[in-house]
């Protein structure tokens, strides 16, 4: 059996740990159950044993139903979603452990329990639910439970990944933000994102550049992203409404209302910054899906 689990962008500006969407961009994962013992492959050999984060929310979905663990072999297929890049790839291997688990093991559990046992190892939902259920989402914590909602995504909008020739950890980028945030920050948050949802909906250019603004978290993580500040002159000179960090970086995310933007970007990033990706992306609605 097969798992495609699409990449996303989590945060989107004022969004910090609630707002993501999901991308046609792809890992595919096959998984073999009935084997004598675990094995991996198509991955880096460090990752080819019981920590593979695949294989632990494989272990994660059974225990959940309080099932033994038992071996499966895992066979990285298709690895399109660049590692430690903000794009999800922990997310996509962990909604694929536990969507495989659910289906070869007959568990019968919802998406909505599906959310919550990949949470928790993921920590936060905010790259987990468009993962799982694709689209634009909105992710909240109650207490152990993961909550999600889905609002629709205009169609006038283009999303650009600029995505840099270096990683970026998470553990890292978490590390440079505040425990404590003013409440007027705190604010200025709230109201941005109320905007952001309304200005994706109905594809407002004009309230995106607004709507994208952030005090919460890009300040700080900005600085890890070297090459930041040409970038953001480059895509407002090429007409974006707005760049932001998608996840935690170190891709940049622009939003346009023009269809040449991701074109006319690259030309541009390719003057300064050569060996940077910058791609197109397309939302995906379907999240995690089942390959017969």
């Amino acid at each position: 059996m097969k798992v495609r689990v699409p990449a996303s962008s989590a945060n989107l500006g004022p969004g910090f740990d609630c707002f993501g969407i999901a991308w046609k961009l792809y890992n595919e994962i096959e998984f073999i159950p009935d084997v004598s013992s675990l094995k991996i492959t198509g991955c880096p050999a460090d990752y080819q044993n019981e920590n593979n984060l695949c294989y632990r929310a494989y272990c994660a979905a059974l225990n959940y139903c309080e099932l033994p663990e038992k071996p499966v072999e895992i066979n990285f297929l298709k690895n399109e979603i660049p590692i430690s890049r903000g794009l999800g790839s922990s997310a996509a291997l962990i909604v694929s452990g536990v969507t495989a688990a659910n289906e070869l093991n007959n568990l019968k559990l919802s998406k909505n329990e599906l959310l919550s046992i990949a949470t928790e190892i993921e920590g936060h939902p905010d790259n987990i639910a468009p993962a799982l259920f694709g689209g634009f989402t909105a992710s909240a914590m109650d207490k152990a439970l993961a909550l999600s909602v889905s609002y629709p995504l205009s169609s006038k909008l283009h999303f650009t990944a600029i995505i840099p020739d270096f990683e970026l950890s998470t553990e890292l980028s978490r590390s440079v933000l505040p425990d404590m945030v003013s409440k007027s920050d705190a604010v200025f948050n709230i109201s941005r994102s109320a905007l952001l949802i309304k200005a994706l909906e109905d594809g407002n250019f004009v309230l995106l550049s607004t709507a994208l603004q952030d005090k919460l978290h890009q300040k700080y993580r900005f600085r890890l992203i070297d090459g930041f500040d040409e970038v953001k002159e480059c895509a407002m000179r090429c007409g974006a409404a707005g760049i932001c960090i998608s996840g935690a970086g170190s891709t940049l995310l622009c939003i346009s209302d023009c269809e040449t933007f991701t074109d006319e970007m690259r030309a541009e990033m390719h003057k300064i910054f050569p060996n940077w990706s910058i791609i197109s992306l397309q939302c995906d609605s379907d999240g995690a899906a089942i390959i017969k």
